[in-house]
């Protein structure tokens, strides 16, 4: 079974990132720490595009000792541009695109011949790559546990699909205002409906506060 965490820190506003999409740092440099802990004991980090696009992430364990999980782009139409650091930093062989038969064949081998793999996944109603396909050929390639660092988009399509069990949040003391929300549109109408946090952990990094606890769904 693939165990799939959901984590991101946000503001005590319920900010993921700014109007811009920048989201670096918003956590104090404890919480980072322990970011890169959670991603040794994975087996697999995800982001989305739009995350890639804003932050350039390196998704590897640089700050405790650990392996470097599988780092997983979901790129539908794979717009990773060739100078990202997943397929620049001596790690390509360990980056895995999923995209969609709509992504450019030239650009597909293009990121091929640097050394990354890439799965060709089915669309979901919106055109998007087909998460739970997603999440089925990560299984078959032997892979037991996925964190999920975002962005929201992501994020909010794997709560709305009941696909994530765990979900780790690191409130970090500061006020955005605008920006962008962690979570977006779960169709929930009735309070009773809410998604829940079960068997709930509080840890403390500096100032930041880290909720970690099992996701439960509106029967």
């Amino acid at each position: 079974m693939l165990h799939v965490t959901l984590c991101y820190t946000q503001t005590i506003d319920g900010r993921l990132a700014t109007v811009d999409g920048l989201s670096q740092w918003i956590g104090g440099p404890e919480s980072v720490r322990y970011w890169h802990q959670l991603r040794a004991e994975h087996d697999a980090v995800m982001v989305g595009v739009g995350t890639l696009l804003a932050d350039n992430p390196r998704l590897t364990v640089r700050l405790v000792e650990g392996r470097n999980p599988l780092r997983v782009i979901v790129d539908s139409t794979l717009r990773m541009p060739a100078t990202a650091h997943v397929l620049n930093d001596g790690g390509a062989t360990n980056t895995l695109l999923a995209v969609t038969e709509r992504a450019d064949p030239a650009r597909l081998a293009a990121v091929q011949a640097i050394g990354a793999s890439v799965l060709v996944l089915p669309t979901d109603g919106a055109g998007r790559v087909s998460l739970p396909a997603l999440l089925a050929a990560l299984v078959e390639r032997g892979i037991a546990s996925v964190m999920v660092e975002g962005g929201a988009q992501l994020i909010t399509a794997l709560l709305r699909e009941r696909l994530a069990s765990r979900l780790v949040v690191c409130i970090a003391p500061r006020l955005m205002g605008a920006g962008r929300e962690a979570v977006g549109e779960l169709g929930v109408r009735d309070l009773a409906h809410m998604v829940e946090l079960a068997n709930v952990e509080l840890l403390r990094f500096g100032a930041d506060v880290v909720l970690d606890g099992r996701l439960v769904y509106p029967a």
